[in-house]
């Protein structure tokens, strides 16, 4: 039986038991990990140093490669780091900074999706309005409420969540701290509490993705009426890899938190939350720039520019610009 107040670690759920299959993890999450951090690297710089791509649909995918980073590098180092001193453990308050940081960050990203669905509803739907309602304040302002949307919602639920008295262990059954598993040693009712601000939170959480599937609707509706085939495919081509990026994140999130006790167990729980977790960030970069000849034009001139001046090597960024 333990408490919260003489717990100073908490142990994480290692992949593996073996020496050899916790080096093939860490070189796993390795790739993954700089192919996270190249490919939205360059998707950053290129939308930040290439005045063409100065544009709110640009803008807020610049946000959204920001917060991936921010997202895959607060579970993915210490899991790496762990796998690779055969450890398990995590401060304390090393916990509590990876739950606000990465409730933080998750809850900012499906905020900013959430805009770049009004975002293209709006160039689509509403051409005419486009520059009205999207203008350059109005992107900071969505852009700021995201974020702060992101951090109140992380304060909170970090501050209720380990302000619970925990007595069943410091064993998490996942290999980063987050909320549901931190409430699985909670000893105290008071974690009702909790569970009533997450019920509260998949409600908003239900109702963008009622907006984001009302929009869509209203997208295909209007992209199918358009006569040009030209203007069509690329109405499709900007549409197409946000409506993937989106039914990732959504999807993958959905099945961790929402599917049945009865067909749960560690890993399953395992797997779910690294598709959920690491391969998005990884695999965001790519869905944006398969489709989207613009973003791939300024990656091109970008790497030519840098390759002709021996600045970077250009052969990192075929995989994007192909």
């Amino acid at each position: 039986m333990s408490n919260s107040s003489s717990i100073t670690e908490f142990l994480l759920l290692a992949f593996a038991d073996t020496r050899q299959l916790q080096l093939l993890h860490f070189w796993l999450f390795l790739g993954i990990y700089l192919a996270a951090l190249l490919g939205n690297g360059l998707i950053i710089t290129t939308v930040a140093c290439d005045h063409r791509l100065h544009t709110p649909m640009y803008f807020f995918l610049l946000n959204f490669s920001l917060l991936d980073l921010g997202s895959i590098s607060t579970t993915v180092p210490q899991s790496m780091a762990n796998s690779l001193w055969d450890s398990r453990a995590i401060s304390y308050w090393g916990c509590a900074a990876q739950v606000f940081f990465f409730t933080f960050l998750f809850v900012a990203e499906y905020c900013v999706l959430t805009i770049m669905v009004y975002d293209r509803y709006v160039a689509i739907c509403q051409p005419l309005h486009y520059g009205t309602l999207l203008g350059s304040r109005a992107c900071v302002h969505m852009a700021a409420a995201a974020w702060g949307s992101g951090f109140l919602y992380a304060v909170m639920h970090t501050a209720n969540t380990f302000s619970l008295p925990l007595c069943q262990g410091n064993a998490v059954d996942q290999f980063f701290c987050e909320i549901p598993q931190i409430l699985k040693l909670s000893c105290s009712r008071s974690y009702l509490r909790e569970v009533g601000l997450l019920v509260l939170s998949a409600c908003l959480a239900f109702g963008c993705f009622v907006f984001i599937l009302f929009s869509y609707v209203q997208i295909f509706r209007a992209v199918l009426r358009i006569p040009s085939d030209q203007v069509c495919h690329r109405a499709f081509s900007t549409c197409l890899p946000h409506l993937a990026v989106v039914s990732l994140f959504i999807s993958t999130a959905a099945f961790a938190y929402l599917k049945p006790p009865s067909i749960s167990s560690p890993v399953l729980d395992l797997v779910v939350a690294v598709l959920y977790s690491v391969v998005p960030p990884a695999v965001n970069p790519l869905l944006y720039s398969m489709r989207n000849q613009e973003l791939k034009d300024a990656l091109s001139k970008m790497m030519n520019g840098c390759f002709s001046e021996r600045i970077f090597p250009v052969f990192f960024c075929r995989a994007f610009i192909m």
